[in-house]
């Protein structure tokens, strides 16, 4: 309940992305890592890493929706859990070929 009241996400929505198994939306992900205060990486990772911490209290964070970022981040979210796995992995594979 207090999670609900702090991000102003009903309790129905978030109730429903744990029975579902599902993941918040790109702009619902941002609301709650500024209610927590914890980076993006932070909340989909589950760790707390230093160096984004640290970007973190020096950024102004300015949520630009016509972003590509922001776009993928969205397309990403609304994919279902296989998808996404697929996708961590274009993305792993494509890093590690850097």
């Amino acid at each position: 309940m207090e999670f609900a009241v702090r991000t102003g996400i009903s309790q129905s929505t978030i109730s429903d992305w744990k029975r579902k198994g599902t993941n918040p939306s790109a702009d619902k992900i941002m609301i709650i890592c500024e209610v927590l205060d914890i980076s993006p990486y932070e909340l989909l990772s589950g760790t707390e890493n230093k160096k984004h911490k640290e970007y973190r209290q020096t950024e102004c964070m300015v949520i630009d929706k016509q972003s590509k970022e922001y776009r993928l981040v969205e397309k990403y979210q609304n994919l279902d859990s296989d998808a996404q796995k697929r996708v961590e992995g274009y993305i792993s594979a494509l890093y590690d070929l850097r």
